[in-house]
């Protein structure tokens, strides 16, 4: 016991320390994780002002290059042509040749000419770096900005009004390919929040959907990818839903640090062990040894459960001597208390069960006997102690309700009206008002107040069913009932043994609980403790079947 002692004592003055050596791991891990997400969030921003840059030098240039397409002399002329003939096929197909000529020269993978009114007129695009042919119209918006999804074709696209001599003759858009491969950072294009395109290698849409799937709107998100920390950041909105995300790898960045930072700390802990160790072994000695007795006293009363006093050697620490005569001093006052405490309960409760079975010479002792019967069965059914006692207790209060039942009705001669034996169903509820405001007294309230409820939900004053009740009080139902039907009562003579034990047999899963009359019929007969067969005159007999009803 005292190396065990010693172990702790040790532990104790290590632990600390080693706890304390951890955390200033963890902190300095956390602050260069840190350090490194402000570095890739400043790198990120970067990235997201050069590829707005980008997008806005590549915007002048399209917009130049608009503006020149839109000035197209010959694109005016046929437009003028097709919309002054708007159903001619002729004037489609010259107004479709002349932005395929139009696009192949100047670069762009797809143009559309609409109408005043943003209803597309013509429009041609190039499918697979061929040539620009035209479309369906049924397939083309209107007038478009921005990004375009085509045929699963990602397009950027920009537009400018046509006018001639004042006229307005429509809207010229023109697009190029949306292409990530070209970026340098890793970068996914999203349309309302679903990946449509990303140039991150290794991971599919549906990858970058779930790990993005927390991030909602968020401008700055971080997220796990493949088993890795990321962080994503906005770059550009598009409109219509698109965006563009950037990505960078924490995990991937924090891995030489995180090697750097383990070797560091395997050094320093293995000297820092070693100082600890020396240092805890000479603190654990000086400790252990003038309290091990001590300690093997406390473990002696945690087993027996009594605080008793102890018998150490009379130590040479003050203060451990002191400790040990206040502890004496302690365990005396306790067990007194205890004992008085424990005499005055059991005292209130015989005196209640006592004040109770008094008001009816027919039920005096009932409450005793259900009691006694009520442990057999619950040391039969392998209840421990604990258990038992509390089976005893909530017995021998299970009628205390009964103290608000009137005497005339309490102890009428003969069968109860509706009325007066809706008032005895009463005592339940009542008694668990009377007990559940006494200290002390809340493991009972289940046998006081549940004691009529039956196996099958007919029993009150809940109507629960077979395990919704607890066990104490399907255990007392089953004692308290064999004890009305085998004592005497004003209108009818009790009940023989071999009577009762039939009825409880008879009703076993609707009114009890089977295994407990099971448990209870194979008791010894001297279990059953029943009060003198009284040659009481009755002046009719009772029907059988309330006998049960105590």
């Amino acid at each position: 016991m005292t190396s065990r002692f010693q172990t702790r004592a040790f532990l104790l003055c290590f632990l600390p320390f080693t706890a304390l050596l951890t955390s200033s791991f963890w902190m300095v891990q956390r602050f260069a994780q840190s350090t490194v997400r402000d570095g890739l969030r400043a790198s990120l921003r970067q990235n997201q002002l050069a590829m707005a840059r980008l997008y806005a030098q590549g915007s002048l240039q399209n917009s130049r290059f608009l503006k020149v397409a839109g000035e197209n002399t010959g694109l005016k002329a046929v437009m003028v042509l097709l919309l002054s003939r708007p159903e001619s096929e002729s004037a489609h197909r010259t107004v479709e040749d002349q932005l395929s000529e139009l696009g192949q020269r100047m670069g762009f993978d797809f143009m559309l000419v609409s109408a005043p009114d943003g209803a597309p007129l013509a429009g041609v695009f190039r499918h697979d770096a061929g040539q620009l042919i035209p479309q369906d119209l049924h397939k083309l918006p209107g007038n478009a900005s921005g990004l375009l999804d085509l045929d699963g074709h990602i397009l950027q696209v920009a537009s400018v009004p046509m006018d001639e001599a004042g006229e307005y003759l429509g809207v010229l858009s023109v697009g190029e390919r949306f292409d990530l491969a070209g970026l340098t950072t890793l970068a996914a294009l999203t349309r309302d929040g679903k990946v449509v395109e990303s140039n991150l290698p290794g991971f599919s849409a549906s990858d970058l959907n779930r790990a993005l799937a927390g991030c909602a709107a968020q401008e700055e998100c971080n997220l796990r990818l493949g088993g890795a920390d990321w962080i994503s950041l906005r770059v550009k909105s598009f409109g219509h839903g698109y965006q563009l995300l950037s990505f960078q790898n924490v995990d991937a960045t924090m891995r030489p640090i995180q090697s750097r930072l383990n070797t560091l700390f395997l050094s320093l802990v293995l000297a820092s062990t070693l100082v600890a160790m020396l240092c805890g072994i000479g603190s654990s000695r000086s400790i252990v040894e003038p309290i091990a007795a001590v300690v093997l006293q406390l473990r002696g009363a945690v087993r027996t459960g009594k605080l008793s006093e102890l018998t150490t050697h009379p130590s040479s620490i003050a203060e451990i001597r002191e400790l040990v005569e206040i502890y004496n001093r302690a365990a005396v006052s306790v067990r007194a208390s205890g004992e008085s405490l424990e005499r005055a309960v059991l005292e209130f409760v015989g005196s209640l069960a006592h004040a109770l079975d008094a008001r009816d010479q027919y039920t005096a002792g009932h409450s005793w006997r259900v009691s006694q019967l009520s442990c057999g069965i619950a040391a039969a059914l392998g209840l421990d102690n604990e258990q038992i006692e509390r089976i005893r207790i909530g017995a021998l209060l299970h009628d205390i309700g009964k103290i608000g039942i009137a005497d005339h009705v309490l102890q009428k001669p003969g069968k109860l009206s509706a009325e007066e034996f809706a008032l005895v169903k009463e005592h339940p509820v009542i008694g668990r008002h009377i007990l559940e405001g006494v200290q002390g007294f809340a493991p009972f309230l289940a046998a006081v107040e549940l004691h009529h409820e039956n196996w099958d939900g007919t029993g009150y004053p809940r109507g629960q069913r077979e395990l919704e009740t607890p066990i104490d009080a399907r255990i007392i139902h089953v004692s308290d009932a064999y004890d009305a039907m085998t004592t005497n009562r004003s209108y009818r003579r009790g009940m023989t043994h071999e009577r009762a034990i039939s009825i409880l047999v008879e009703c076993s899963g609707t009114q009890f609980d089977p295994h407990i009359v099971e448990i209870a019929i194979n008791l010894p007969l001297g279990t059953f403790l029943r009060s003198e067969e009284l040659a009481l005159p009755t002046s009719r007999p009772e029907p059988e079947t309330e006998l049960i009803l105590d």
